[in-house]
């Protein structure tokens, strides 16, 4: 399987994400923000960082990008696409995913490892996980508030489109604890924590087994692999 994953200016986590593809057991392929080819590639990664030095907001330019037709017209098509951070800031301002990343309640940044309870385990990038497993990720952000309307937030709900929810705390005043979601067809996820700095060991987060030993990042990246095999 070959997955992409797409540069803009300012992405931080390009090359971490390349990495947690190829330790999955596929093929990473470096996309750039400037062309219109996707290359072919099965699943598309839009990585963290900070995409325009977060100008006007965050993922707003980078939205625009050029690639961004061909990332809209292959989710809109069914191809999976993971966006982490400022990708899943991007995904919502193309309009890829509802609702909106503000400021942290708190008005800092923050860099954590996040707790994570995973609410649907039938996306694309969930399918190796249960429902309800709690899973640690390390987070790190300072527009990660997940917003969005009162009736946006119960359709959310409703249709089983949150996909991941923080546990123990809150660390930027999300509505309703919300980490992550999906789309209705459970190709496109986004999410504010990074699962790509959870996929080996001595580099993760701290477990009670051992520090920095924690993996859960990896069941991303096998997700999208095993889901492509099925539908193969």
């Amino acid at each position: 399987m070959r997955i992409g994953v797409i540069t803009f200016p300012g992405s931080l986590d390009d090359r971490d994400a390349q990495r947690a593809v190829r330790i999955a057991g596929a093929e990473p392929v470096a996309l750039w923000h400037g062309s219109h080819d996707l290359e072919g590639v099965d699943a598309l990664i839009l990585p963290g960082g900070f995409s325009y030095g977060d100008y006007l907001r965050c993922g707003a330019i980078a939205s625009l990008s050029p690639i961004m037709t061909e990332v809209v017209d292959a989710a809109n098509a069914g191809m999976p696409v993971l966006g982490i951070c400022n990708g899943f800031q991007m995904l919502v301002e193309a309009h890829l995913l509802e609702g909106g990343l503000i400021r942290n309640d708190h008005g800092s940044f923050i860099c954590r490892d996040q707790v994570l309870r995973v609410e649907n385990a039938s996306t694309a990038w969930t399918g190796d996980f249960a429902a309800g497993q709690e899973i640690t990720i390390p987070l790190k952000n300072g527009e990660g508030g997940f917003i969005a309307s009162e009736e946006t937030l119960d359709r959310l709900e409703g249709e089983g489109r949150v996909a991941f929810r923080y546990v123990d705390v809150n660390p930027n005043g999300s509505l309703r604890d919300i980490a992550g979601i999906t789309n209705d067809r459970g190709n496109v996820v986004g999410l504010m924590p990074h699962p790509e700095h959870a996929v080996e060991a001595g580099f993760g987060p701290d477990t009670a087994a051992a520090m920095r030993s924690g993996v859960d990042g990896l069941g991303f990246f096998t997700s999208v692999i095993r889901s492509a095999l099925v539908e193969a």
